[in-house]
């Protein structure tokens, strides 16, 4: 028995030890210490005295039983390896800190299925979701937005908080900036099929070639990875003088292989891509780039996630951030 007394003496204090201690139902308790107004004040000194002499720390399990919510937010991008997502990240979680938050990052793999079961998944964990880049379509996310609070980064859905990055304005900066330095044959290399960001940029620089009589081709898609680079590369050389590419990861690994063909950048070709990552001005040459404040979007989308949450009604339900040019040595003059 004396044996059983210790091991219980050394078993962490439970919800039930507390309220025998302090007199209480385990009922008491839990709102004692999660709901303090709804307990006399006599009777919450007495459950946090007891809890305190006890040692007793709820369990975040319990805590959300009791108050319905996780204080988590789980964040969808599609590739977790993608620099671009790195701000994004670190920019929803310092804010969801802040608001006394944790973060679940998920990497779908630029899937749909993927992104839709985990999602699914998250009903219950999560109190609400980030969805950076969805890959789903506007019924679905309409619908998701039904059952749950979500918000997405770079989709435009009605009825759907979103954060959008202006880049097909920066597009349309990348291909005036080429038309400045004389091209006139200019490439959009395209990404994903199923990208909405894709399809806008390309959208805008139809419509800006139109003007600025630029001959515009598309070449893709193309899976927005440094190894596509290559085979990217190989089908536009000689095609014409100059690049817009979807990504900075697919820019870097058509530079690679322009390099090892021997094509000069930017004297036989010049190359613009989009994000400006990490590395894009240190490759050679370094990558004349769309520039967008990634962290900020991130903080925007979880303090639109958190009011969405609270019911308030308060907060912006649409916000655009603007992108600009970095110009750098891979574009350059055309060739004559």
């Amino acid at each position: 028995m004396a044996e059983d007394a210790d091991a219980a003496s050394r078993r962490p204090a439970t919800i039930g030890d507390v309220a025998r201690l302090a007199g209480v139902a385990t009922s008491t308790v839990s709102r004692a210490l999660t709901v303090p107004g709804r307990v006399s004040e006599a009777t919450r000194q007495r459950v946090v005295a007891a809890a305190a002499e006890l040692s007793y720390v709820p369990s975040s399990h319990a805590r959300s039983l009791v108050s319905g919510t996780t204080r988590t937010v789980a964040l969808l991008v599609p590739d977790i390896a993608n620099p671009f997502y790195f701000g994004l990240i670190r920019g929803a979680q310092r804010q969801l800190r802040a608001a006394g938050y944790a973060q679940l990052l998920v990497d779908t793999e630029e899937s749909a299925e993927i992104e839709a079961g985990t999602i699914d998944l998250m009903r219950k964990s999560a109190d609400g979701v980030i969805l950076a880049a969805s890959r789903l379509d506007e019924r679905q996310l309409a619908a998701l937005a039904q059952r749950q609070p979500i918000v997405t980064v770079n989709r435009d859905v009605p009825g759907v908080p979103s954060v959008i990055l202006d880049t097909p304005d920066g597009a349309r900066q990348a291909l005036l900036h080429l038309r400045s330095l004389g091209h006139r044959r200019i490439v959009y290399v395209a990404g994903p099929a199923d990208s909405w960001s894709n399809a806008r940029r390309w959208q805008a620089l139809q419509a800006a070639a139109a003007e600025l009589d630029v001959e515009l081709q598309l070449s893709g898609p193309w899976m927005p990875h440094a190894d596509a680079g290559a085979t990217a590369a190989d089908a536009v050389v000689g095609t014409a003088t100059a690049c817009i590419v979807f990504n900075d990861l697919l820019a870097f690994g058509m530079l690679r292989r322009l390099r090892e063909r021997g094509v000069r950048v930017p004297e036989d070709l010049s190359i613009v891509g989009c994000d400006d990552v990490f590395g894009a001005d240190f490759c050679e040459p370094p990558l004349t780039t769309v520039a967008a404040p990634i962290e900020e979007a991130g903080r925007v989308a979880v303090t639109m996630l958190l009011d969405t949450i609270a019911g308030t009604g308060s907060g912006r339900t649409r916000a655009i951030l603007p992108t600009y040019l970095r110009a750098r040595r891979s574009s350059g003059p055309a060739p004559a």
